[in-house]
């Protein structure tokens, strides 16, 4: 019904920049919210940032002032622009899309995963 595609990680030494895409496509009557979430080897889910409809954002501590969630209406998509990279950024990004579908249907989205890798 609703399917959610992320793009953009690769390997980049610590210092760089990245950015990640994500789009959403499918039944889609309106998003509720998109973000990205992170999960490192041996550590929990955690939150990076969310954007909500009517464009409010939200950032985890550990990302404040280096990342930057973006969203395209049009597109149905979000971008994460991510500065500074440090080694302990590295981790499986996770776009997830809260979606009510053309049926009225809440569904929470997730796409497949994007590796990020940061060198020191």
């Amino acid at each position: 019904q609703v399917q959610v595609v992320e793009s953009g990680g690769g390997s980049v030494q610590a210092g760089g920049s990245l950015r990640l895409s994500c789009a959403a496509s499918g039944s889609i009557f309106n998003i509720n919210t998109m973000g990205w979430y992170r999960q490192a080897p041996g550590k929990q889910r955690e939150l990076v940032a969310i954007i909500y409809s009517g464009g409010a954002t939200n950032y985890g501590d550990s990302v404040k002032g280096r990342f930057t969630i973006s969203k395209d209406y049009a597109k149905n998509a979000v971008y994460l622009q991510m500065n500074s990279l440090k080694p302990e950024d590295t981790a499986v990004y996770n776009c997830n899309a809260v979606i009510v579908t053309t049926a009225r249907v809440t569904l929470s989205s997730w796409g497949q995963g994007t590796q990020v890798t940061v060198s020191s």
